[in-house]
């Protein structure tokens, strides 16, 4: 996990989700972030199209329980980058 990946996902739940710098911890599941499902998929989403990617399901469900910061992280790493339509 790249420093600059989780320091991205961190901007964005701390703007766009409101969740408190001292929650944002690379070993915090997912699931104990604050967020309702419907705001986790819409975390997802932001984070994709901060990346310009999309992550395959089969990668990453972020309502399954234990997935960490730290597993999104490493999912996006490994997933390559493309050309995302405007």
């Amino acid at each position: 996990m790249t420093s600059v990946t989780f320091q991205t996902i961190s901007i964005i739940l701390e703007n766009d989700f409101q969740v408190a710098r001292a929650e944002i911890r690379p070993d915090r599941p997912l699931v104990e972030l604050g967020l309702d499902s419907l705001a986790l998929m819409e975390f997802v989403f932001a984070v994709e199209d901060a990346f310009r990617l999309r992550i395959p399901e089969d990668k990453l469900d972020p309502r399954e329980a234990g997935i960490t910061l730290a597993r999104m992280c490493e999912v996006i790493e490994q997933v390559p980058q493309q050309a995302m339509p405007t």
